[in-house]
């Protein structure tokens, strides 16, 4: 599935669900620009367990069109894992990213192109107007944004855009898990991308309606503190929870030595202190933090050791 097909340059990814009526106006904007582009390439729809027609629809597509690939859920497993099956089965050098909706503009494909030829790794769309409610929907998405910026160190004015461009060998090096997809621009950069954003045109929902709303607000954010722990500790987890420990037991050790000092030099009772209480509990869960960072110590041992994973990523060899 990862080895690179013969003749396939690009390689659209697209997650569906229960968007049948835009399936034919998507499908025959994509031909137009991508044989204007001039470029060997592939379609791959992943149909998120559909329950509208969409299936039956690609079927008919597919029977028309050689650079048609469709993959099948049993159910819907969500667009991150759609996102991952796409990228598993893609041949292309570069993988295009792009919702189902016709939101995305796919005439915008060869500006993102053309960015990258510029030597970027991962080119980002950038939905400057878009035509979504404000309140539901744009205020939402930019304070997420923001906050994603801050907490990962890429910073995207729109990270949600599924319009995007990466090189094959990002999307080959990432697993994605939870709602992970719309973080691939920060968790890419742990490789040392180039990452690039550009404006790209935003239209508005002709059919259907969203499938993505707030409900997913606190499985990004919790999504966001797993991204940030991977980025900054998945290799050495100890310097994270070694670090809460030693501050947690040092300031517990503190307390119980002025509490020695007041017993054993002033005479007071301290049984009945909170302070004390306060001063075991932090020296406890000091010893618990540092016994949770040498168990997660050898858990990223055996995930490294038993995939043979290696902790870097070669961007090319001179020979």
């Amino acid at each position: 599935m990862s080895d690179n097909k013969a003749g396939v340059d690009l390689s659209i990814v697209i997650p569906v669900y229960n968007e049948v009526q835009c399936l034919p106006a998507l499908h025959q904007q994509l031909k137009e620009v991508m044989d204007a582009v001039g470029r060997p390439y592939e379609i791959i729809v992943v149909d998120d367990g559909s329950t509208d027609g969409s299936y039956e629809t690609l079927c008919e597509l597919h029977a028309k069109d050689n650079n048609l690939k469709v993959i099948r859920f049993r159910r819907n497993f969500g667009q991150t894992a759609a996102f991952s099956a796409g990228f598993d089965y893609a041949h292309g050098n570069a993988v295009i990213t792009i919702d189902a909706d016709l939101q995305n503009d796919p005439h915008d494909i060869p500006i993102l192109l053309a960015k990258m030829q510029e030597g970027y790794d991962v080119v980002s769309g950038w939905r400057k107007n878009r035509k979504d409610p404000l309140l539901t929907r744009r205020l939402p998405s930019m304070v997420a944004n923001w906050l994603i910026s801050t907490v990962t160190g890429v910073k995207l004015h729109d990270y949600g855009c599924s319009l995007k461009v990466y090189d094959r060998q990002v999307v080959k090096s990432l697993r994605l898990y939870g709602e992970m997809h719309r973080f691939l621009p920060a968790l890419a950069s742990w490789m040392g991308v180039d990452v690039a954003e550009v404006p790209v045109n935003h239209r508005a929902r002709m059919f259907g309606h969203s499938k993505y709303g707030l409900s997913r607000t606190i499985r990004v954010l919790l999504d966001l503190l797993t991204v940030r722990f991977l980025l900054s500790f998945s290799a050495r987890p100890m310097q994270l929870f070694g670090t809460l420990g030693m501050i947690s037991f040092g300031i517990g050790s503190l307390l119980g030595l002025y509490l020695s000092i007041l017993k054993i030099a002033y005479h007071r009772s301290i049984g009945e202190r909170p302070l004390l209480l306060l001063a075991v509990l932090l020296i406890v869960i000091g010893i618990q933090f540092m016994t949770m960072g040498l168990l997660a110590e050898l858990m990223v041992r055996t995930y490294h050791e038993s995939q043979g994973k290696r902790t870097y990523v070669i961007r090319e060899i001179l020979e």
